[in-house]
């Protein structure tokens, strides 16, 4: 069996996305738990609120640990006790990954 050294091949290419949470999100510790998850999967960026009430969320890393937090972000239920209600998880906006970012804060 051929494997392919190709990092893109595996998704280990490091990937950087932006999406926005709307809910109950602001004020019951959703930052937080992002933040914990984020780390959990070796992840990088950070979660801030925004004006709007909304939580900008922001992760650089593997393509199938960002795409996990994805994932726990819409899971409905939450099977990882996600705190607040989330009501809509925006299509995730891929960028490229930035030099020099080193762990995972709420801002």
């Amino acid at each position: 069996m051929e494997t392919s050294l190709d990092p893109d091949a595996e998704g280990l290419r490091p990937v950087r996305v932006t999406l926005a949470v709307r809910g109950r999100v602001q004020g019951v510790g959703f930052r937080w738990w992002t933040r914990a998850r984020a780390l959990e999967l070796g992840l990088v960026g950070h979660a801030r609120n925004t004006a709007d009430g909304r939580v900008e969320v922001v992760a650089q890393g593997s393509r199938g640990a960002v795409n996990r937090l994805v994932d726990l972000l819409r899971e409905d239920p939450s099977t990882t006790h996600r705190p607040g209600q989330v009501v809509s998880v925006s299509t995730p906006l891929e960028s490229e990954p930035r030099a020099g970012v080193t762990g995972f804060v709420e801002r």
